[in-house]
């Protein structure tokens, strides 16, 4: 039997899972995310399911206690980007990305 990985994240943070070819369900309130949970848990066939911590943090207590304590899936946590009241260290951050990838560097303005 092949078990199969799902991500549960925020759109801004879901892309990056797609373009890395995972299934992915994107979720904006914590209905979403609370539902898209439980429905996973569902599935037979999910061996991995990872989920972004801030809505994983939105979840009833005993939800996440009982998805915690099942072997299958596996409930994998992902830290939530945190860019925020970090605005020097994210432009620094994608002049750096920008400086390796076209060899010199680039003014933000």
């Amino acid at each position: 039997m092949s078990l199969r990985v799902r991500v549960i994240a925020s759109p801004g943070f879901a892309t990056g899972f797609r373009l890395a070819g995972f299934a992915v369900d994107e979720v904006s309130t914590a209905r979403e995310a609370f539902d898209r949970f439980v429905a996973a848990g569902a599935q037979a066939d999910l061996g991995i399911l990872l989920v972004e911590q801030r809505l994983l943090d939105t979840l009833p207590t005993a939800v996440r206690r009982d998805a915690e304590r099942r072997p299958v899936p596996v409930l994998v946590p992902i830290p939530s980007p945190a860019w925020a009241g970090q605005k020097d260290d994210a432009e620094n951050f994608i002049l750096e990305l920008l400086r390796r990838t076209i060899g010199y560097r680039v003014r933000l303005q």
